[in-house]
């Protein structure tokens, strides 16, 4: 694939940027009207569902709400490697 990013940095973007996301909302529990963080937290959001998305994109999709961003013609979650498996999450 043309430009294809490498699985490994994908899946290290998606949880860097969805620790962030999850650190974000606890705090927004707590303090909901801090627009900063509401800002904060629609940000990576964002960029989450992107990455999502990309990943989608060029391997498959690791969420079922971006399985109509994969080029997979065939619902195939099972012929992924499982998280426990090498290659998986």
């Amino acid at each position: 694939m043309k430009n294809c990013p490498s699985r490994a940095d994908l899946l290290q973007q998606i949880s860097k940027v969805s620790f962030a996301v999850d650190d974000v909302k606890l705090y927004l529990d707590t303090h909901p009207c801090d627009e900063e963080a509401i800002a904060y937290f629609q940000k990576y959001s964002h960029m989450r569902n992107e990455a999502l998305k990309e990943y989608a994109k060029y391997y498959c999709p690791l969420t079922v709400d971006t399985a109509l961003y994969s080029d997979c013609e065939t619902w195939n979650w099972t012929e992924e490697p499982w998280p426990w498996q090498e290659g998986g999450c």
